[in-house]
């Protein structure tokens, strides 16, 4: 799958300080790709860098097959939508007459379908002869992401887009997003809010301290960490069921309702079942254990912390501060 833009061992240093440390990832065509982690980890960093708007003390960016500096990357940018650290409007001038103006600056010679098409896309058709001015933080920032979506670029760049939104303006912006790959326009959105990156994106990508710890489609990050199955027998047999899942490789605790949580990849129910079976232990219940990205964010970030002396990193808050 093409590569829409990329990351190389990219490195940024501020002074002693180290923002990006040795990073490498792509962003997938047809795809939304959401980078996450908690504030301060570099996600901001990374996207100035990807843009053209920091230059990297080592390693490189591509963005649309270009190199910051090279023939052709500003014609690359001019194909890239973005929308950082919120949208820069002009108060006086309408919805409509906001879009006309980046219109103009990207050279679209008729752009006013276009521009009605994104004024439904992002639910402002009612309030597109209205000053800006007067829009409330959400309607703001559904106007900056249709502006980011003027000319149907390939990609759209999102830092943080749901920051300090109210729950409705939050599911409204992610619903958004999720629709774009069928525009034609893939995603690249960075976010603390580890719930909105699984509800909206494909893959995910998870930064701490500048680091990448882990990258992946949802599902695989999921299925990756571990998860376990809860199990039922007689309560009479639980000893020896534990006893049975332990001799063959599993890893058995009692849950205090006598439920025996079987934690491990384990790839099929079977693994639990058959042992027991043969043990003439019969299983009442077996389930999956439910796992969400959240877990998984904690689980890795506590490792990461385990390995290097660094605050234990929060799940709330504004854009990264480097």
């Amino acid at each position: 799958m093409t590569a829409l833009a990329s990351f190389e061992n990219l490195t940024k240093r501020y002074g002693t300080g180290i923002a990006v440390d040795d990073l490498s990832f792509a962003v997938p065509e047809g795809e939304v790709c959401g980078l996450l982690g908690p504030n301060g980890a570099g996600k901001t960093t990374a996207i100035r860098a990807l843009l053209g708007l920091a230059r990297p003390t080592s390693g490189s960016t591509t963005l649309l097959g270009m190199n910051p500096g090279e023939r052709g990357f500003t014609a690359a940018v001019r194909n890239v939508g973005t929308l950082i650290e919120g949208p820069a409007l002009y108060g006086r001038a309408t919805a409509r007459q906001n879009m006309r103006i980046e219109a103009d600056a990207i050279g679209l010679t008729d752009p006013e379908a276009e521009i009605r098409e994104l004024l439904e896309l992002v639910g402002l058709t009612e309030r597109a002869d209205t000053r800006c001015g007067s829009f409330s933080l959400g309607m703001k920032q559904r106007l900056g992401l249709g502006i980011a979506l003027m000319g149907r670029p390939r990609l759209v760049v999102l830092d943080e887009p749901t920051n300090g939104l109210d729950p409705a303006g939050i599911v409204e912006i992610r619903e958004l997003i999720k629709r774009l790959p069928e525009r034609g326009t893939s995603v690249l959105v960075s976010s603390h809010l580890l719930a909105e990156i699984q509800l909206m994106c494909d893959r995910a990508v998870i930064l701490q301290r500048g680091k990448l710890i882990a990258e992946g489609t949802i599902a695989q990050l999921l299925d990756g960490d571990g998860t376990g199955y809860v199990v039922r027998v007689d309560p009479k047999l639980t000893e020896q069921a534990m006893g049975t899942l332990g001799r063959v490789g599993l890893s058995a605790d009692r849950d205090a309702d006598d439920s025996i949580v079987v934690d491990g990849v384990i790839e099929n129910g079977k693994e639990i079942s058959q042992p027991l079976a043969q043990a003439g232990i019969y299983v009442h219940e077996l389930q999956r254990q439910s796992v969400d990205l959240e877990q998984v964010f904690l689980r890795l970030t506590d490792e990461s912390h385990d390995e290097s002396p660094v605050e234990k990193p929060a799940l709330a808050g504004v854009s990264d501060a480097v």
